[in-house]
């Protein structure tokens, strides 16, 4: 079944055409048009009540459906999660920071909600999975603490945010030491809840010095200068400008992963990806954001493990049966499952069938053109397929197929 898919304008969004959300609504919507003046952010693909899908034949909400036929999410899925759909499938394309951020564990929101409904809104975690589909930038995870302890000796503003006996604490511990996380947390906690007026003030000094000219500018091989300058353009004075010297940064290349399990501190920085995640939007943030900051539950929760940028990166797996252009990625929570399906068609008229699964799936066209019967399959198209169900796809032109297929792997 075919769907309609919400899609979301925040501030932080892609303008009009270069956003890949506009142009996935504008190829798969008739009578949709591209304002080259709105930043197209998200595209919504599930039952959140956020954003809910609605069956594109007859309106009727996705969630609906489920709720009447229940078989359609399989038996295992219904067992574990009831009649709902457990994950939400997104594309993202970020033009500006997201906030410096971490979700709860389930045990976590479920106090969090209890606590605070009005800012952490269901009880529910929230692992997610990012697949680059251009060039994507994300802040994930600390930096070794080797490297951390190098900016806290190279950059005085750093170590002056952080103040002289937190900074001089962590900088005499060893990475194998079990003192470390504790001094680390003990940083983050004095930078987080420094005055904001001398935050700024430390800033603007540090970003006085890295766009300095001649001689005088840093040299520093591992200081991301060019970051430092577009966040704090982005968000001038805001502390998250400085959590760039403590968190990895990372570029994905297309096809690339991220998963981010609880307490796992991460940003999104720039770029277009496909994101999915249990279906929840509990987010703790405390720095590039102009909403709600929780910085001591942010603070309290977090890993603090410290490692390389490459140890990041989250790999797929082959299928099972679906040769080389289908690649898995398996992460280790119940609630999802994303399959990656990339080939050139060997003719006009082949045909493709897409991984059968027991749950219930969405499938997100990125690129390729196909009918399945009367259905014109194309750029933008999202199809719910439930579980068991065979799809086979008819190819109608020699461009490169592109597929995303959500699922639950229990």
């Amino acid at each position: 079944m075919e769907l309609k898919c919400a899609y979301q304008t925040y501030h932080w969004g892609r303008p009009g055409s270069s956003s890949t959300v506009a142009r996935l609504v504008a190829a798969s919507q008739p009578g949709f048009s591209v304002s080259e003046d709105t930043h197209y952010a998200e595209l919504w693909m599930g039952t959140h009540g956020s954003g809910p899908s609605v069956l594109a034949a007859t309106g009727q909400p996705l969630a609906d459906y489920i709720r009447e036929h229940p078989e359609v999410l399989g038996e295992r899925v219904a067992a574990r999660f009831g009649t709902q759909l457990p994950f939400l499938l997104k594309v993202l394309s970020v033009d500006t920071a997201l906030s410096i951020q971490a979700h709860p564990s389930k045990s976590h929101a479920e106090e969090l909600h209890a606590a605070q409904p009005t800012v952490y809104k269901d009880p529910n975690h929230k692992p997610e999975m990012a697949v680059a589909l251009t060039p994507f930038e994300a802040l994930c995870g600390f930096r070794p603490l080797e490297e951390i302890q190098h900016f806290l000796k190279v950059v005085p503003e750093l170590s002056a945010a952080v103040g002289p006996e937190p900074s001089a604490a962590l900088l005499a511990v060893s990475p194998s030491d079990p003192a470390s996380r504790d001094r680390l947390r003990d940083c983050l906690q004095a930078l987080m809840t420094r005055d904001p007026a001398d935050i700024s003030r430390r800033l603007d000094s540090l970003v006085a010095r890295l766009s300095a000219t001649g001689d005088s500018a840093p040299s520093d091989p591992l200081l991301p200068a060019d970051l430092i300058l577009r966040l704090s353009g982005q968000y001038p004075g805001d502390v998250g400008c400085l959590c760039a010297l403590l968190l990895n940064r990372l570029v994905l290349q297309p096809g690339q992963a991220l998963f981010l399990g609880p307490n796992e501190p991460h940003a999104y920085l720039a770029g277009d990806c496909v994101e999915i995640m249990a279906c929840s939007d509990n987010v703790v943030r405390s720095g590039l954001t102009p909403k709600f900051k929780d910085v001591s539950t942010l603070v309290s929760m977090l890993t603090y493990e410290c490692r390389p940028a490459s140890e990041q990166l989250f790999r797929p797996s082959c299928a099972a049966g679906g040769g080389d252009c289908v690649q898995e990625f398996r992460p280790p929570v119940p609630d999802f499952s994303l399959a990656k399906i990339q080939f050139v068609p060997d003719s006009v008229g082949s045909q493709y069938t897409v991984p059968v699964r027991d749950s219930a799936s969405l499938l997100l066209v990125v690129s390729g053109a196909a009918t399945r019967g009367a259905t014109v399959v194309g750029r933008g198209s999202v199809l719910f397929i439930p579980a068991g169900e065979e799809v086979t796809l008819t190819l109608t032109d020699r461009a490169e197929v592109l597929l995303f297929q959500a699922f639950c792997q229990l």
